[in-house]
């Protein structure tokens, strides 16, 4: 069964969507109210998907999903928001979210969302996906290569792209060797490649590692 951290500063918002889920057949394992306790019932609970609101008390989604990726980067983020400006959008994805859902979304919408960015798959709410497309279309060169990955896994992916082993990275990153290799697992997946040979291949043919 799917496992899911909630994280909404609004009670009667939390209790609706966790019944939502539940009735949908997932195990919401904890909910917050901010972003710092969303942190931490992410890291206690270690969920398959973490569902986050972006205006939350003490840290922001975006914040909360950059410090995820740190510390418990084998949970993805799906945020569920009223805010669908794209600068907002593309904070949220370069901070490492695998998926972006507004507020308005039915229950089936976000059941499938939930079962696909468990399942590995970047999902875009219907009034997200069309300009999210046209926006990295557009700012591909401002955003530079790979707008899908965070900035830690483009980090990551440019050591990979000089042939350096996960160890290696992990030293210089300043990162476990466990997080390096769930970054390079999400890499992997976010590229559609299945080995490194050609996720260097992607990068190399990007620009990426000399």
């Amino acid at each position: 069964m799917i496992r899911i951290v909630i994280a909404d500063d609004h009670p009667a918002f939390r209790t609706g969507l966790r019944l939502l889920l539940q009735d949908s057949g997932l195990d919401v394992v904890a909910e917050a109210a901010d972003g710092p306790a969303a942190v931490d019932a992410v890291v206690d609970n270690r969920p398959d998907v973490a569902l986050l609101d972006l205006q939350m008390p003490g840290l922001t989604g975006v914040e909360v999903t950059r410090r995820l990726q740190e510390v418990a980067p084998a949970t993805r983020v799906l945020v569920l928001t009223m805010i669908e400006a794209d600068e907002t959008v593309l904070a949220a994805i370069r901070a490492g979210a695998w998926g972006y859902l507004l507020k308005g979304a039915g229950q089936e919408e976000i059941e499938r969302a939930v079962r696909a960015v468990a399942d590995g798959q970047v999902v875009y709410g219907a009034g997200v996906a069309e300009r999210v497309m046209a926006f990295f279309a557009t700012r591909s060169a401002a955003v530079g290569p790979f707008p899908q990955l965070s900035e830690r896994e483009r980090e990551v992916l440019s050591f990979v792209a000089e042939g350096r082993g996960n160890g290696e990275i992990a030293r210089r990153l300043f990162l476990s060797e466990k997080t390096v290799r769930n970054h390079v697992s999400s890499i992997f997946t976010k590229l559609g490649v299945t080995d490194r040979a050609a996720a260097v291949a992607r990068a190399r043919d990007a620009g990426l590692g000399g």
